[in-house]
């Protein structure tokens, strides 16, 4: 795809949004550990769980908010408010203040994420959407790839200097945004909500969830998430407990594995390979139909995870991670374009915010499995995850089922 040829509100979002999500990384991984220094592990353990559930209803107030106010309304006020917080974090005298400005910035970045993809449908058509999304996605890795090394080596030691500069450079580029970017919102979506009240508006989400075949999509995700999530659960706990350490030749040297150490290395290495291979493996399966991507993806991730149970090999260990990075690289661009397909043009925002409790749900079960792993051994667990991927491709192809009968009735 060349980014020369993409319309100005994309090409500015796409500088944006890398730097925004460089900034994010820098810090984020990072508060779970800080909140827990200044709280202690019990307390710190019940605050982190606020800014899921809160940023669940921020997801759905936000995709209504998208379809009501506007695109671009939604999303520059997201990041003025976001460049405060992170002010405020910057100077707070107290970890609480700390803890609510954190609460505030998932909150806006719940918000932010609805109104910026529903954008991207206003803009392309939807047989350009796949690549556009990838590349989106490319961009918004790098963070995930650069901010936490720059994080591990600022947050601790010069926080206060590192927030500032964040929260500094966030309203610089809120002010671009609101300068350079033009409003998107569809007329009929502009139609439909006038005059309506906000809480009638919200009850279009029991609507949503009457339609059959995006229920049964939700249901797919929640399952399939708690596979990509376990990344950031039991993997890391089952490294730092099964795996020995080991020496890795490297030709030149040889090199001390442990499992923590691992652990870092699958994590850069699912950066890496997001950011080299998203827009390849998207132009490999440009073909694809949705369907078959997303059957395909769900069960590659269950297959290259539940590998992962049967050796302590720190190689196989690596290429079974880029297996399970592919299988993230077939599915992310495929379920943003589906969702702008099947959502009705008056109401694309709160489609996608709806679509985002899969994640919020599964993110909420997906700690289940450091509960089991206590009285399960990890052939166990990594098989009941497999499971879970198995269901939810089940769940896809009844959802495809579901579309092709409705798409039938509508056709006679």
């Amino acid at each position: 795809m060349n980014i020369a040829n993409l319309d100005m509100n994309l090409k500015v979002r796409l500088f944006g949004e890398s730097i925004n999500s460089v900034l994010f990384w820098m810090f984020f991984p990072f508060m779970a550990i800080y909140f827990v220094d200044n709280f202690g592990e019990r307390t710190a353990g019940i605050l982190m769980m606020g800014p899921p559930i809160l940023g669940m209803i921020a997801n759905l107030f936000g995709g209504f908010a998208a379809d009501r106010f506007g695109r671009k309304r939604m999303m520059v006020i997201s990041l003025g408010v976001q460049g405060v917080l992170l002010l405020i974090f910057a100077f707070s005298p107290s970890p609480w203040i700390e803890y609510f400005a954190f609460v505030g910035l998932s909150i806006m970045g719940s918000i932010y994420h609805p109104a910026s993809m529903a954008m991207v449908a206003d803009i392309v058509p939807v047989e350009e959407r796949r690549p556009v999304f990838a590349l989106f996605y490319t961009s918004i890795n790098l963070g995930v790839v650069v901010g936490p090394i720059l994080g591990s080596i600022f947050f601790f030691a010069y926080k206060k200097y590192l927030l500032l500069t964040s929260g500094t450079l966030t309203l610089i580029l809120f002010v671009i945004m609101l300068k350079v970017l033009r409003e998107t919102l569809p007329k009929a979506a502009r139609e439909a909500t006038n005059g309506v009240g906000v809480i009638s508006q919200l009850k279009n989400y029991g609507i949503i969830f009457t339609d059959k075949a995006f229920f049964v999509y939700i249901i797919g995700g929640i399952l399939i998430s708690q596979v990509f999530m376990q990344m950031d659960l039991y993997m890391g706990v089952y490294l730092k407990n099964f795996i020995p350490n080991q020496m890795l030749d490297l030709g030149f040297a040889e090199l001390l594995v442990t499992g923590e150490r691992l652990f870092g290395w699958l994590i850069s290495v699912n950066g890496l390979v997001v950011v080299l291979f998203t827009v390849l493996v998207s132009r490999l399966i440009t073909q694809w139909s949705d369907e078959k991507a997303l059957i395909i993806s769900s069960a590659l991730f269950g297959f290259s995870f539940w590998l992962m149970g049967f050796t302590t090999n720190a190689i196989v260990l690596i290429s079974l991670m880029v297996l399970f990075t592919i299988a993230e690289l077939i599915r992310t661009p495929v379920i943003q374009n589906f969702i702008t397909r099947i959502a009705p043009e008056d109401k694309r925002g709160q489609y996608l915010g709806a679509s985002s409790l899969q994640f919020t749900i599964g993110r909420s079960l997906a700690p289940i499995s450091l509960y089991l792993s206590a009285f399960f051994s990890p052939v166990v667990i990594f098989s009941l995850i497999f499971a879970s991927a198995l269901l939810s491709a089940l769940m896809y192809k009844y959802m495809f089922v579901i579309i092709r009968e409705k798409e039938k009735v509508q056709e006679n």
